[in-house]
């Protein structure tokens, strides 16, 4: 970890410290895209159990994991944001 933290201070990185609403924001984007997930694994399970053949169940494969991929960095562009938003003077 120090490595990475001196590699990002020879960058011009600085490290700036969330307020509480940014943490609440990340923690709501986490939880949210956590349940997303889990709709989308019940709906692949349910379908490739009624799904026959093979390129069907290929298919389906196919759209879950484009399906993860985009909630997974839908949710972490949003995190990315909250985290660049500048925390309020305290």
């Amino acid at each position: 970890m120090e490595r990475l933290r001196r590699k990002d201070t020879e960058q011009g990185v600085s490290e700036r410290p969330l307020s509480d609403e940014q943490k609440a924001a990340i923690a709501t984007v986490r939880q949210t895209c956590a349940a997303r997930l889990a709709q989308e694994e019940i709906l692949f399970r349910s379908r490739t159990q009624a799904a026959l053949e093979f390129e069907e169940r290929q298919k389906l494969e196919d759209l879950y994991r484009r399906d993860v991929q985009r909630l997974t960095e839908d949710r972490d562009r949003k995190i990315d944001k909250i985290r660049s938003e500048s925390a309020p003077p305290r």
